[in-house]
Order: structure tokens, then sequence, then C-alpha cells
């Protein structure tokens, strides 16, 4: 994600203002909605950055849990499983996961599908976070210092309350979802970046009259965002417990926590066939070291 402007401007001078009065443990002297209108701006703007970064994901479930690595292309991302339930994946199938990924690559139509589906992902999530201040009133309540996974390092951090506007109408059924929730958000000043987001469903919430279904209340959305490389932020957490139904007989039951880590810089330009060899690479670096460890112990053990 793109650095915030280094050159002095009217903007700036107002975010260092509200940074050093937050450290003191105040709110900052603009209003709630404008402190997020304002985030808001830097958000949209930081998303056309064309920074890209492989990491690692982990995703637990009711199931179980999944690791994986990941890496952004010019293209779309590829991901590899590296262990299931914190167990490293076998030979068999590390193979049979080469095959998968390589099938994007055979089969140019699913390649399509794909980035097609992380588009709209793209522009769903830009509409959410374009409709919060509107979407919601909010209020000052209290102040927090950024740490791991949340915020830049030791930045001073804005906490606000919100609730559903009542004059807020959604343009569409992806920002209706906004119309019961209400929570909390974590505004870094510093860097004008919104570094938490913890929202619970207060009450139904009904699509096309509730005849295309519902969310049911107490539903909870809660996403992380942190600086991981030096002014270039990227989402740390994701939990996502959600229940409804859809035309009365499909039931929906979302209920995941994501957690993405160990961020690096991937290589400039990167082609998805690239990153699905860079993959590889990485994934039989792992199984060389999980080899090596699982040796050592065995050596260990025949030593006693």
């Amino acid at each position: 994600m793109r650095h915030p402007p280094n050159s002095v401007t009217p903007q700036l001078v107002a975010l260092l203002l509200a940074a050093s009065v937050v450290a003191l443990g105040q709110p900052p002297s603009e209003s709630p909605s404008d402190l997020v209108r304002r985030t808001v701006q830097q958000e949209i703007l930081a998303n056309k950055s064309s920074t890209r970064y492989a990491f690692r994901e982990r995703k637990e479930s009711p199931a179980g849990s999944q690791t994986e690595l990941l890496v952004e292309t010019r293209e779309a991302m590829v991901g590899i499983i590296i262990a299931n339930n914190d167990v490293p994946l076998n030979a068999d199938q590390r193979q049979a996961e080469c095959a998968r990924i390589d099938r994007f690559l055979k089969e140019p139509g699913e390649l399509g599908k794909k980035k097609a589906s992380e588009k709209e992902n793209v522009e769903r999530i830009t509409k959410i976070v374009k409709a919060l201040p509107d979407a919601f009133l909010y209020e000052f309540d209290g102040t927090e210092t950024g740490g791991r996974g949340i915020g830049g390092p030791g930045a001073p951090l804005v906490r606000l309350k919100f609730k559903p506007n009542p004059n807020y109408q959604p343009p569409s059924r992806v920002e209706q979802v906004l119309t019961g929730m209400e929570g909390t958000l974590l505004v870094d000043t510093k860097q004008g970046r919104i570094a938490k987001i913890d929202g619970t469903l207060a009450k139904e919430v009904g699509f096309g009259w509730g005849i295309l279904g519902h969310l049911d209340p107490g539903g909870r959305f809660l996403v992380d965002q942190a600086d991981v490389d030096g002014g270039n932020w990227e989402v740390t957490r994701m939990e996502l417990k959600i229940t409804g139904k859809v035309l009365f007989f499909k039931t929906l039951n979302f209920n995941s926590t994501k957690t993405y880590s160990d961020f690096h810089p991937a290589p400039p330009d990167l082609s998805f066939a690239e990153g699905v060899e860079f993959l590889k690479k990485q994934q039989a670096a792992l199984a060389m070291n999980e080899q090596g460890i699982e040796a050592q112990k065995k050596q260990g053990q025949n030593c006693r």
C-alpha cells in the first residue's frame, strides 16, 4: 500500500496536531465524522498502490485449521497449503497441492474465474469502506496505543463507538449489512488509517424486504490492520461469525478467523505463473526444513 504523503500540507498538519492531542488522552479537535471521512479517503488512496507482498495465512474454523502461503501477482493471488491442523503436508499432499495450482495455468478459464472473483471481492470491500462515514453515527470513546497487528507500533489510536445512522439509505445489498451493525473503530491518527473495525449485528438485517434472505442478530465482523513495512498497511486478522438464510431455505453459516503474518515484498511485476513457481520453491524449502528437524529428533532419540 502507498506511503502517506511526505509534503507538508494542511491535512498533514491537522494529522500531526490530532496525534499530539490524542497522546495527551484527549480527543482530536475535528469531529468524529470528519475524522472517519478523512481516514476513509486515505484508505481508498492506499488501495491504488502497486506494492505486492508474499505472506502467510492461518485459517481457523470449527472444522480445524489450515495454513497457506500466498503471494500477490499482477494477475491474481496465488496460494498453496502447507499444513492442516498445524501438521505439515506429507509428500503426496504436497504433490496434490502443486497439481491444484497448476490447474490455473493449464485451464485459462479457471484463472479468469479467479481473477473475476477477486475483483468482485475488492469492489465489495471498497463499497463497504466508502460507506463508513455515512452509514454510522460516531462518538469518541477514548484512546489506545498501536501494537502488534493493530496500527503502527506505539502509534496513538483514537477509539470511536459507532451505531447505525437512521438516515442512511444503502445504495445496494452490499451496504445493507451496515444498517444493523454497531461497534467500535480504531483510527491511527498518525498515518490516517483504520487500525481496527469490530462490529456486531444488533438486529436482524433483511435483504429485498426479507424475501431474498436475512442475517441473524449477534453476528460479528472484525478486521485488524497494521503497518507491516514502513508505511505499507495490510490486514493482519479477520473474524467472521455470521448466520442467516437466503431465499428462506439456504442456511448461511460463516465462522472463521484468519490471521496474516510474515509479510515480505513480492518480486516485482510477478506473473501468476511466476508466482506459482515462487510458492513451489517456498513449499519445497519448508518441507526440507521439516525433514531436517525430524531427522534431528530421531537422531537424538537413538543416542539415548
